[in-house]
């Protein structure tokens, strides 16, 4: 075995002493913040069907949670709280450390879990990514519930991505914060898919999705360029483009401007003022 763990082994995950805590929560203190709205809108959705709600680090360590007060004493006994540790390396098979392994969305189900212990929780996690396109953290979805349906699992899965896509995009507009940020083509229902521009309209950030979209790498925003040059767009027509991406988000909607938000990945009020600035009239 990888990492040398006994499946029977019957011990409680690893906790981190009250120091190696704070240090991990002021290593992705920006994460953290990003994310509020997020868990709250998360747990809103999932918290009343048992389920516990958890923010955890690149290195697998909660560092933030929602969860119901009558359910705590349960999660607490699992280790599903703040200051565990959940790596592969600590726990075997598991949703928050296979999700950093993999890097992707992994349900993690009862028997699926390496340690014998864990058989009875049902585990959704999504990844997160930074403004640099590195791993920053994970959002994990827990249940100890045994009426748990595979349905019902895969609506916590879709759950989970969009509020993970959520975080991600809150947490790239606060890392450039004097920069005006477009959705990338073909990108506008994504959420991610965000790239940042100066006010020369000069590209200097892009989410791990619109690198990928746009064939972008770390050596290619270095040195920032046209933003037209990245997308194909010409010369002068970028406020169009973007007011093309509002307009569809509004017709997608029937004129609901919360939800073409939605669609689009960032808030209400951003989206009013995008509006405003590009000429477009209110659909209130």
């Amino acid at each position: 075995m990888l990492h040398r763990l006994d499946p029977a082994e019957l011990g409680p995950p690893r906790r981190l002493t009250e120091g190696e805590f704070r240090f991990s929560r002021e290593r992705i203190a920006p994460l953290i913040r990003a994310a509020q709205a997020g868990l709250d809108r998360l747990y809103q959705a999932v918290g009343g069907v048992g389920c516990c709600i958890l923010l955890a680090d690149h290195e697998g360590v909660p560092v933030d949670r929602r969860g119901a007060v009558a359910d705590d004493p349960t999660f607490r006994d699992w280790g599903l709280w703040t200051g565990t540790v959940w790596s592969e390396a600590a726990q075997g098979t598991n949703g928050i450390g296979t999700c950093i392994v993999d890097q992707r969305t992994v349900s993690i189900h009862r028997d699926q879990h390496f340690f014998t212990r864990n058989t009875d929780l049902s585990c959704t996690t999504a990844p997160i990514f930074d403004h640099e396109a590195r791993l920053a953290g994970v959002l994990d979805v827990s249940s100890c519930r045994a009426d748990l349906t595979e349905a019902f699992a895969g609506l916590i899965a879709l759950a989970a991505q969009d509020a993970a896509r959520r975080i991600e995009a809150e947490a790239f507009r606060l890392a450039f914060p004097d920069a005006r940020v477009l959705v990338a083509p073909g990108m506008d229902k994504s959420g991610c898919g965000l790239i940042a521009i100066d006010r020369d309209d000069l590209v200097i950030g892009a989410t791990r999705a619109a690198r990928q979209a746009l064939g972008l790498t770390a050596e290619s925003l270095v040195r920032p360029r046209p933003v037209a040059d990245i997308i194909g767009v010409p010369e002068g027509d970028l406020d169009a483009a973007e007011r093309g991406v509002l307009q569809r988000a509004l017709a997608r909607t029937d004129g609901n401007a919360s939800a073409a938000a939605q669609a689009l990945g960032i808030g209400r009020a951003t989206f009013y003022r995008k509006l405003k600035r590009l000429g477009l009239s209110s659909p209130d």
